[in-house]
């Protein structure tokens, strides 16, 4: 047999391993799909499409679209690592990207109307992206599980890592109430409450993986997004009435536990990996495993230290081009107690300088390439919004969070600096570290290293996690504007 008909052969084998059983998975993704359509009144909208008034056949129509989908999910993640805790935000990510297509695109040209692509259909299919996120997340599921090994034994998990993440939700938890005074009384308890829940359910869901604190950071970012619709937009409806509250109006007087919950997720998913890095230092006898994947090859702390501040410097320049006309420098110059421009100015860049360098800290030897550097720095700087501009400057200007629907759209022109100082933040610093290789490995050897580490990245969940943020970050600040 021939070189290319073997390969033909090869890649029609990896087609059908991935689209058969994304087929099966999507079929059981358009079965819970399904039911919320019926629970949200959208399924008279796919009869159209069929031009008939028949619900069941309306449903059967969908589950056919369904299994298609599914197929092109699996097909997409078919090379990916096939694990709920990778696939899941994969999982997210294709579903909303299918919202896009289908019910803003493919839907009105099947029914015979314009694609406007405004925000008014935006807002008015709300509780469909919401449906699709959670199709995503159920088919993701099911490939996993379908595709999942049969010789490589399932690794045990721990109750020590359960109890790790649990100290670690209640300790975030804990610095969100006490730390910048968010809420208080029966609130505060369910602050706690959810800090409990949303870390034990940390490693059961992700397991107990050694990670480095910056991945982990954007990790739980993500994570929180999820357990935000999960628990604040969905499960209280469901108990109390048994319907879902997706409307535009729901989501709105949801939004303040949104940034609670980002935090949450992010600050449990850091600290269940401080804690694990204590105890690995505590009780792991080769030293060289204390620090897993933070890169041989990238520079030494110091030298990073130095690319993250030169890297937050270029960044904080960048931002500053939003923040001057946009007239934000004088309430920045308030936390030095001045009103001006001038001084505005100047804190930030040195705010800027502060955060690459935390940066480099969290990120250094996980920027492969510029895309990787462009996807954790974006996600940072996504991150610092919800952190920075939301949360701790109000808090130290001596107000309250500003967490409602009302303060995200206004602090929109922020969120575009902020993305934009994260990218600039983290290509140039990827640049700057690609040129550093430690003594001891030559130019080639850490190139070498850098390709294998970047492929590891790839096989993950990095690419879906820098998607899955940025979608936030574009989305939903502008469909909850009034």
């Amino acid at each position: 047999m021939s070189e290319t008909a073997r390969t033909g052969r090869s890649t029609l084998s990896e087609a059908l391993t991935g689209a058969l059983p994304g087929a099966v998975a999507g079929l059981v993704g358009g079965l819970v799909f399904g039911v919320i359509m019926a629970l949200i009144g959208f399924l008279p909208t796919v009869a159209a499409i069929v031009r008939t008034d028949s619900i069941p056949l309306a449903f059967a129509v969908h589950m056919l679209f369904a299994a298609i989908i599914g197929a092109g999910f699996g097909l997409l993640v078919v090379r990916q690592r096939a694990q709920a805790s990778e696939l899941l935000f994969w999982g997210l990510v294709y579903g909303a990207s299918w919202w896009f297509l289908g019910p803003l695109t493919l839907l009105p040209i099947l029914l015979g109307r314009p694609v406007t692509w405004d925000l008014a259909d935006g807002r008015n299919l709300l509780p469909s992206l919401i449906g699709h996120l959670v199709y995503g997340t159920v088919t993701a599921a099911a490939f996993a599980f379908l595709r999942r090994s049969k010789t490589s034994g399932a690794r045990r998990l721990r109750v020590a890592s359960v109890a790790r993440g649990l100290v670690a939700g209640v300790l975030t938890s804990a610095v969100l109430v006490v730390g910048l005074r968010v809420m208080a009384g029966e609130a505060t308890n369910g602050l706690l409450v959810s800090g409990l829940l949303l870390g034990t359910g940390y490693p059961l869901l992700f397991g107990d993986r050694p990670e480095g604190t910056g991945p982990a950071l954007i990790r739980g970012l993500a994570y929180g997004f999820a357990w935000w619709i999960l628990v604040s937009l969905t499960i209280p409806s469901l108990i109390s009435d048994g319907t879902l509250r997706w409307s535009l109006t729901d989501v709105r007087d949801a939004v303040p536990t949104l940034p609670a919950d980002l935090l949450l997720g992010a600050g449990t998913a850091a600290a269940f990996t401080w804690l694990g890095g204590l105890t690995r230092a505590l009780l792991e006898d080769d030293v060289r495993r204390l620090h897993p994947g933070s890169g041989t090859f990238g520079p030494g702390r110091l030298r990073a230290a130095g690319y993250g501040a030169a890297s937050g410097l270029a960044g904080g320049l960048a931002f500053a081009l939003v923040l001057w006309p946009s007239g934000l420098l004088p309430t920045v110059a308030r936390l030095a107690g001045a009103t001006t421009a001038a001084p505005g100015l100047l804190v930030h860049l040195l705010i800027a300088v502060a955060v690459g360098i935390s940066y480099a800290i969290f990120f250094r030897g996980r920027s492969f390439d510029l895309t990787s550097g462009l996807g954790w720095g974006v996600s940072y700087g996504f991150l610092w919004w919800i952190l920075g501009a939301l949360t701790l400057t109000p808090v130290l200007l001596g107000g309250p969070p500003r967490w409602t629907a009302a303060d995200l759209a206004a602090a929109f022109p922020a969120l575009i600096g902020h993305l934009a100082y994260g990218a600039v933040l983290g290509a140039t610093y990827q640049r700057l570290e690609q040129r550093a290789s430690p003594w001891w490995l030559t130019r080639g050897q850490a190139d070498a290293e850098r390709r294998t580490a970047l492929r590891e990245q790839t096989l993950g969940s990095a690419p879906a996690l820098w998607t899955l943020v940025l979608l936030i970050a574009l989305t939903l600040p502008i469909l909850i504007t009034n």
